[in-house]
């Protein structure tokens, strides 16, 4: 008995051994994309990986920068701004954004844009992005389900990111997984609570979780470290420091 229960621990550290490197890869893996992703403020958010560059929401833009593709998830100004995404496109620059919007940036995207809804799945090279639904369910004469905006997954490199556009917790969270999720906190046009953001990224299965879409207009910092406790030994919180 003593010997098999000998044998059982020694295969057993062998496994661990043989597994740990695959573990830390993977982890590894997931802090360099966490790391490609910078806050510019509000929703905007900028992904840089090799060959591609992402905007999400560009807004209050300070420097003019070139787009691979952006992603527009509603018709709200401070999500969808022309100017500020003139500064970060080209016209080889691709527009994913709800149907709503293309009257105002159908001089700056031309025959380049792509109409999102809910549903919508594009495979653009390597990069493939998933519009999932944003709406409110309390506030709903902010975002109300009936416009069709959207938040995107986009699995870049094997790993899930989900930006949730402008919601609260939505039973549609459940539906799908993410490695990263990028959570707004402001509770006067998007999620009632703190809490219930915490809540979202557990229904989305995130392995990390980046706080955005507050300290402008609502929400602020006090917000982001709570969100961050209340997932402790959950779902590690990363808290951006504005670019």
């Amino acid at each position: 008995m003593k010997q098999r229960m000998i044998y059982i621990i020694l295969i057993t550290g062998l496994v661990s051994l043989y597994m740990a490197p695959e573990i830390h890869s993977e982890e590894s893996k997931l802090m360099d994309m966490v790391n490609n992703i910078h806050w510019l403020g509000q929703a905007t958010v900028k992904i840089s990986v090799p060959g591609k560059t992402i905007y999400i929401d560009p807004y209050q833009i300070k420097k003019t920068d070139l787009a691979d593709i952006i992603l527009i998830t509603h018709s709200h100004s401070d999500h969808l701004s022309p100017e500020d995404i003139a500064k970060v496109s080209s016209d080889q620059t691709i527009i994913i954004a709800p149907g709503d919007c293309l009257e105002q940036i159908k001089n700056i995207a031309r025959d380049k844009t792509i109409i999102s809804e809910p549903g919508l799945i594009k495979q653009l090279g390597n990069i493939l992005i998933e519009a999932v639904p944003a709406y409110n369910v309390v506030k709903t004469n902010f975002h109300p389900r009936t416009n069709n905006w959207v938040g995107y997954v986009l699995t870049l490199n094997g790993i899930k990111i989900y930006h949730a556009g402008d919601t609260e917790r939505i039973p549609e969270m459940k539906d799908f997984e993410c490695d990263i999720a990028l959570l707004p906190l402001g509770q006067t046009y998007t999620m009632n609570s703190v809490k219930e953001a915490a809540e979202a990224a557990i229904d989305v299965k995130a392995k990390v979780a980046i706080p955005i879409h507050y300290g402008l207009v609502e929400g602020q910092n006090q917000d982001a470290r709570e969100f961050k406790a209340l997932l402790k030994d959950k779902i590690k919180v990363i808290i951006k420091e504005k670019e």
